[in-house]
């Protein structure tokens, strides 16, 4: 069985292809959303997941969220004392898929197709593997994420023509796609997007625009909020987010420092704060309808995936950008995961699927440095000479001839980068090869330079000296920020001593990390009446009676839902 994953910024599923269908996989809470968060709770075991997300506002300093955006590099996220890296804490989220799906269907999971933004570096989609390896996962392919919501939708039609744009918003992370449907092939026509923009950018203009106009930014004059409030305010502008899909107005409000701060906002003064977005937005879908060659009238179906897309200021500005409503028949937290598991149906050659073909392209242009001639024996270094364009199908191999531009040099230095500026030092550096070459006059030795490039994402560069029928290759496997081989042994290692909080208590850790939370929201008789139904439900679970246990839960449970929707803090 190979497991589906959508590992996502804000929240991550697990699939299965099943008996002819994509299959999401319930949590041990019984959820298909699982928080891509990660914690210490307080005797010092892991938590992962909703626990871990109702403590980001009470223990901030043992919590984290939003770690994906630091995929491929080197930055340490802290919990307590402990340092981690991005790959390390996604690798918690991921064995906490993994442990769900193997108590789901009774049987071990060792493979994985794992889904990435389309617009992911070479650095963040080995970040993506490494993060499966720590987890003990064979990971069998990184699909792009608008390639499976494509794959989620285009299956059930797959003997139409048609053509797809995939408009994924998700928590971190914004890409677009344009696939063609035909004859049982999936192929990606054109990919494009911003690893920066995502639901979470949403959130925090709200934020920041409470702090402008409720008169907070003025009493903090400068000075930073503190950690837990920072994350209630975020959790507030969270909510609101979330509700003007539903509500036409909505009053945020903050206590700090005993002093209330309110602040009314509509979808209209919604629109415009997050105007500079949308503009985001737009961008790479023009980009990539110019690199597809396809006009917007051409489309047959534009299709909506990832959870921000929820917001209606998204989907009007999608409506108008293409003259007709989007595709939403799936609920777009759960397409990619859904995508994730057709492309494991394929991996496994299940019976229903024996006729799909997909096909990608390289999201990014792949090249190397050269000098460029500016005047008479005049030179100018660090210009960019793309070898294989972004959205060239793969796998793909392309060659392009270089010549020395000084009299006897000895040595040839190619260095390989991946992006789109004209210069390379705007550009991200991938790796090299040096090597010797004859000394002759400039322009004596010519040196062709193959890039060969497949559908898992690895580059393979080779430079053939024409006047010696020599050969140097380099396959790309690290790159700065990167976790080595070694790294990654021992890492996986340290990982494996960890404690994890056992999987049949977290429902009643998240009820815990849940009422705490409201606890310290509360005042007064509110705090109070919490606080005795908090300890009745702990003496519950002293008890270690079952039944009991499950009667206190649901009783707090109540207390809780009623306590929040009345806004008693």
């Amino acid at each position: 069985m190979i497991l589906g994953i959508d590992l996502g910024t804000t929240n991550s599923l697990a699939a299965i292809w099943r008996d002819g269908k994509a299959h999401i996989i319930p949590n041990a809470l019984g959820e298909h959303l699982t928080p891509s968060c990660v914690g210490l709770d307080d005797d010092g075991t892991i938590l992962i997941g909703k626990a871990a997300r109702e403590r980001l506002q009470t223990h901030p300093h043992l919590t984290t969220a939003v770690f994906k955006r630091y995929m491929g590099s080197d930055k340490r996220i802290r919990l307590g004392e402990q340092e981690f890296r991005a790959e390390e804490l996604s690798s918690m989220v991921l064995r906490s898929l993994k442990e769900d799906a193997e108590a789901f269907l009774g049987q071990k999971i060792e493979e994985a197709v794992i889904t990435v933004p389309a617009y992911f570096s070479d650095a963040q989609r080995k970040a993506t593997r490494a993060a499966g390896q720590l987890t003990g996962l064979k990971v069998e392919r990184l699909l792009n994420e608008p390639t499976a919501a494509a794959l989620a939708y285009g299956i059930q039609d797959r003997e139409q023509e048609s053509k797809f744009l995939v408009f994924d918003l998700g928590g971190g992370t914004f890409d677009v796609s344009i696939l063609e449907l035909f004859d049982g092939v999936m192929e990606v026509r054109a990919s494009a997007g911003d690893n920066f923009l995502g639901g979470e950018d949403f959130t925090n203009t709200i934020a920041d625009a409470f702090s402008k106009y409720s008169g907070l930014e003025k009493h903090l004059n400068g000075q930073p909020l503190d950690l837990a409030t920072q994350q209630r305010l975020r959790d507030e502008a969270e909510r609101v987010k979330r509700n003007l899909t539903e509500t036409a107005a909505l009053e945020m409000s903050l206590r700090y420092q005993d002093q209330d701060y309110r602040w009314e906002v509509n979808e209209e003064a919604f629109a415009r704060l997050c105007e500079p977005l949308l503009a985001r937005l737009r961008l790479p879908v023009e980009r990539a309808l110019r690199d597809s060659t396809i006009r917007p009238a051409e489309l047959n179906t534009v299709v909506l995936a990832g959870g921000a897309t929820r917001m209606p200021i998204v989907r009007k500005m999608v409506a108008r950008m293409f003259g007709r409503f989007p595709a939403m028949q799936l609920d777009p937290d759960e397409a990619i995961a859904l995508g994730s598991a057709v492309q494991a149906g394929l991996k496994m050659r299940d019976a229903a699927l024996e006729e799909v073909v997909m096909t990608d392209v390289s999201p990014y242009s792949m090249g190397i440095a050269t000098s460029r001639q500016i005047g008479p024996n005049q030179y100018s270094p660090g210009h960019y000479l793309p070898i294989i364009e972004r959205n060239t199908p793969v796998p793909v191999s392309r060659t392009k001839n270089v010549t020395t531009i000084s009299d006897y040099q000895k040595k040839l230095n190619v260095v390989i980068y991946q992006g789109e500026s004209r210069l390379v030092d705007n550009n991200v550096y991938l790796g090299k090869i040096e090597f010797d070459i004859p000394a002759k006059k400039a322009g004596e030795i010519t040196v062709d330079i193959r890039f060969t490039y497949d559908i898992s994402g690895v580059l393979e560069a080779e430079a053939h000296i024409l006047a010696t029928q020599e050969k140097h290759k380099v396959v790309i496997t690290e790159n700065a920020g990167v976790m080595t081989p070694e790294e990654i042994e021992q890492r996986l290692a340290a990982l494996a001593d960890l404690k994890i909080h056992p999987r049949d208590q977290i429902e009643n850790r998240t009820l815990l990390a849940r009422a705490d939370r409201l606890y310290e929201l509360s005042l007064g008789d509110a705090r109070d009446f919490l606080a005795s139904h908090i300890a009745a439900f702990q003496a519950a679970l002293e008890t270690q009676n079952p039944l009991r246990v499950r009667e206190a839960r649901a009783q707090l449970t109540e207390v809780l839902d009623h306590v929040e929707g009345e806004g008693y803090f």
